[in-house]
């Protein structure tokens, strides 16, 4: 059988970007098509719009810090126009950058919504077209608790459009998403309330991690209210009333409420049914959460049927952009390249952007004592004021931790809160994933004075 495309890829995110460009360096026909601005939730809505507004908010603390070494900073504002703006050209710039990539490396844009007909065609702008490989690269979506008066509460997508600053949002969820941007509306001067089911912020990462995180948030004048849930949302003179499900608790009222309470693989309209192919049922716990499907892969991002592959975030298994961008150059490299590899998912490096930052590589410490027992593992960890501070007056602190295996003295995760905590960890990562021990991190000459000398002086 003849196809209109040796690759036909739905969706223009990280990963699809990345494996239509390698498949085509190959010498493949490829079509990618996108309904929205092409770079997906990375360079539109997600790590780029959202990492400068982070650099936006650290300003004032900046400012304050000055004096500490003599510097006179005067009155300051922040002109939220001026800032949105900015930060929505560079956006645009970005992915029309992408634009011209795929256009050097000889993929077909097709700006439009595409849907599976049957396994080997597609249904995009209007019209039919085969292809011999599906690649499915769709990513994922905001989602919102299914409670009273959610149609009043925002996304993460609408975060970068707000007309005007915020006196008093409300953050509800304690993943990245919701801490990363509590911590920047409060940089930027807003009042902030994030309220959360459990006692912690940030399920899944390391304990003592989830701890500083949060313990520095609210020494930062962010109001975290713990083990509880929305349970309605209405507008009121004063703005939006949210009823808590401690009775004993005052509602919260605020101006602005962002939901962050998760996100789903975006496989609604994709038409997978018509093309056979198997989805992974995964449940939200809690008041008003429901169950959301991804898209079933094997190790080399294989779905149910065999010519069609799905990487990123729609097959929820790491959603993080460069392990999208590696799964989709392992897929490309596998099929059209004739070197059959699978992406590793093991010591993947994770960051977030809260004040104070934080970033990870490798097992928690509760990952590593169920694996090996509380007998095998040792745990390094030191916490101090860093230099920086001994003259601001501030009470920030750094943490930083390794997760060592006590036989092997294999180093299995590394953990830091602090600043330039994902530089450092970066670096670190390097280490981690080359199998260090901790006697490599001894051996190791430090940078003094620095932060990151820590990693190789604890002991």
């Amino acid at each position: 059988m003849t196809f209109d495309y040796d690759l036909f890829v739905i969706g223009a995110g990280s990963g699809g970007l990345a494996a239509s460009k390698r498949a085509a360096s190959y010498g493949a026909k490829v079509a990618i098509a996108e309904e929205s601005l092409v770079g997906g939730t990375c360079v539109v809505r997600g790590c780029i719009p959202k990492k400068l507004m982070v650099y936006g908010s650290r300003f004032p603390a900046l400012f304050h810090d000055a004096a500490g070494y003599g510097w006179h900073v005067g009155e300051t504002s922040l002109d939220w126009q001026h800032f949105i703006t900015v930060i929505d050209n560079e956006v645009n710039r970005l992915s029309q950058l992408h634009i011209n990539f795929l256009a050097k490396a000889g993929v077909e844009l097709i700006p439009s919504r595409a849907a599976l007909v049957d396994p080997h065609t597609i249904e995009v702008d209007g019209r039919k077209v085969t292809a011999e490989k599906i690649l499915i690269a769709v990513g994922g979506r905001p989602i919102k608790p299914d409670i009273p008066g959610m149609e009043h509460v925002i996304t993460s997508n609408e975060m970068f459009h707000l007309p005007e600053k915020p006196k008093h949002i409300a953050i509800i969820g304690a993943g990245y998403i919701g801490v990363e941007f509590a911590c920047i509306m409060r940089g930027l001067g807003c009042e902030v309330t994030q309220i959360i089911r459990k006692d912690l912020i940030l399920r899944g990462f390391d304990r003592d991690i989830r701890n500083e995180i949060q313990q520095g948030m609210t020494h930062h004048g962010i109001q975290v209210i713990t083990n509880n849930v929305v349970t309605a949302i209405e507008r009121v003179p004063e703005g939006l009333k949210l009823t808590l499900s401690d009775k004993d608790r005052e509602p919260v009222v605020a101006d602005v409420v962002l939901a962050a309470t998760g996100r789903t693989p975006y496989v609604e309209g994709l038409g997978l049914e018509n093309a056979g192919i198997d989805l992974v049922p995964s449940s939200l716990e809690g008041l008003g959460y429901s169950t959301t499907n991804a898209i079933a892969v094997n190790e080399f991002s294989q779905t149910s049927q065999p010519h069609i592959f799905a990487v990123g975030d729609c097959t929820d298994r790491i959603n993080l952009t460069p392990v999208a961008i590696g799964e989709g150059r392992a897929f490309a490299d596998t099929e059209f390249g004739n070197l059959r590899r699978a992406f590793n998912h093991e010591t993947v490096a994770s960051a977030v952007f809260s004040t104070p930052e934080a970033a990870t590589v490798g097992m928690t410490e509760d990952d590593a004592i169920a694996q090996l027992g509380e007998d095998g593992v040792k745990i390094y960890r030191a916490r101090f004021r860093p230099l920086f501070h001994s003259l601001t007056g501030a009470a920030d602190k750094t943490l930083m931790k390794l997760v060592v295996d006590a036989q092997t003295e294999r180093v299995l995760g590394a953990h830091m809160v602090g600043e330039y905590s994902a530089e450092i960890i970066q670096g670190v990562a390097i280490a981690v994933t080359m199998g260090a021990t901790k006697k490599d991190f001894d051996a190791t000459v430090g940078i003094h004075p620095s932060t990151a000398e820590e990693f190789v002086t604890m002991r």
